[in-house]
């Protein structure tokens, strides 16, 4: 990890403007933050998918058969999933995967003892790339799960890509995905950029990282976090903006920061549900069923992969 994390760190900040791949937001600390972050109360997406999941669970369970094989991209603490495997018909398999091994592990081991009848199967991946199961369907097929925003750190273009990824990953399948609509200015602000400091120590995370992982010598108290909304296409930006100028060392390069300038380590792109059934049709999927919150704000869509 750390000779590709040290190559896209790289590239990412001799470009202008700079950039750091949100993917390197997830490492054990990191997952770690995410996960409290998931538990405060102005953010909003998880409150309301937890609202949705169990109403959307039952009605999955209605489309699948016994001895289904359920896999979760982007699986982080495991806990959404509870739901989801207590609701359908005596699940084979839970195939987990995540780019934190450390945490991924973790995760399992605690998820296990709960369900002792199914098959916990942890695979640490890059999920922006391609992924080939480790095991072959149960009797019961498929169904993948990407639950949360997580679809939205994609670009349009880029989720489309993930969807047709995920389609040959699962092959034949049924596929829950979480996408969040939202575009109101102060509940945005208010998720992203919490005044109880969580979110900020999840985006310097990453340049902890680079010290520990890549031999750096970034300051971190020398960064501020800041969110950006943006239009066409609407989303949200975290930047970490440099305070004073300054000058790191990474890989041998020098880093230099003028005061201001800033590094974006993650994009959080919205999606009406409309448009991310646009999307998804494209790339091969089928919809199947909708759930929606308040106003449409948060949606999780239930397709099905085209013959």
């Amino acid at each position: 990890m750390s000779d590709a994390f040290l190559r896209d760190a790289l590239v990412g900040l001799t470009a202008a403007p700079k950039t750091l791949p949100g993917k390197y937001l997830w490492d054990e600390t990191g997952s770690d933050l995410f996960d409290r972050i998931c538990h405060s109360a102005d953010y909003y997406p998880t409150a309301q998918e937890m609202t949705l999941l169990p109403r959307a669970a039952a009605e999955v369970a209605c489309h699948v058969g016994s001895g289904v094989t359920v896999v979760e991209f982007g699986s982080g603490a495991s806990r959404k999933i509870r739901t989801l495997l207590d609701a359908l018909p005596a699940p084979a398999a839970y195939v987990a995967i995540d780019i934190s091994g450390p945490y991924l592990e973790a995760a399992i081991r605690r998820l296990a003892p709960d369900y002792p009848g199914i098959a916990m199967v942890p695979v640490c991946a890059d999920y922006s790339k391609p992924v080939t199961l480790p095991i072959q369907a149960g009797p019961g097929g498929i169904l993948g799960f990407y639950p949360g925003t997580s679809i939205g750190n994609f670009d349009p273009r880029e989720a489309g890509q993930f969807l047709e990824r995920a389609r040959t990953t699962l092959g034949p399948s049924l596929f829950l995905v979480g996408a969040d609509g939202t575009t109101d200015p102060e509940r945005l602000q208010r998720a992203y950029g919490a005044a109880d400091g969580l979110m900020a120590a999840f985006h310097r995370n990453i340049l902890t990282r680079l010290n520990r992982e890549c031999g750096a010598d970034f300051d971190g108290d020398n960064f501020r976090h800041e969110i950006r909304l943006l239009p066409d296409p609407f989303r949200v930006e975290a930047h970490l903006v440099a305070i004073r100028p300054g000058t790191y060392r990474l890989g041998g390069q020098t880093i230099g920061f003028a005061a201001s300038e800033s590094i974006r380590t993650d994009t959080s792109h919205k999606y009406t549900a409309e448009a991310f059934q646009a999307l998804a049709r494209d790339a091969g999927w089928r919809p199947r069923a909708l759930w929606q919150a308040e106003g449409g704000s948060f949606n999780l869509h239930l397709f099905q992969a085209e013959d």
